[in-house]
């Protein structure tokens, strides 16, 4: 055992981060041994639009917790890799909505044999007695009632 592991709960963070740095490096070759040129800093958007087939840069950085500024530099770069396209919403034309371009499609139709591997491999690696989804879920939804700073905060402050 190294000493972050050692450190249990204090490490917390950069543990996530190591394992969420082997996911990703994983998932790019995985992406790669099936011939498909994608980057996974993509998959957030991708994914919802082809969830919810059209969407506004609000309705994405909401559903994938980014910044406006964020999901904006990711729709372009995919805009500009014809992946992506977006038409004035006839409700409001101040806003965009985004929807997959045939080449996206195309994309996604090609991807959805990886996410069904990658989703059996995962519920391998996560699921077990602590279910690390579950895990995940409730300290989402701890930190989005009282941030980790606020908790901290209101510890010192009443001793």
């Amino acid at each position: 055992m190294n000493v972050i592991n050692e450190a249990g709960i204090l490490a917390i963070s950069t543990r996530l981060h190591r394992l969420s740095e082997q996911l990703r490096k994983d998932g790019a070759m995985i992406y790669k041994a099936f011939g498909i040129d994608f980057e996974l800093k993509w998959f957030p958007v991708i994914f919802t639009i082809y969830k919810k087939e059209t969407a506004s840069v609000v309705e994405i950085a909401n559903e994938i917790g980014y910044t406006h500024p964020s999901t904006i530099t990711l729709l372009k770069e995919l805009e500009k890799l014809k992946i992506l396209e977006s038409k004035k919403d006839i409700s409001d034309e101040r806003k965009r909505l985004f929807l997959l371009t045939a080449k996206g499609i195309e994309l996604v139709e090609k991807m959805k044999p990886v996410w069904e591997l990658v989703a059996i491999v995962l519920s391998e690696i996560a699921d077990n007695e602590n279910n690390l989804l579950k895990a995940i879920d409730e300290a989402e939804e701890k930190i989005a009632n009282q941030s980790f700073y606020q908790r901290a905060m209101q510890v010192k402050n009443s001793k």
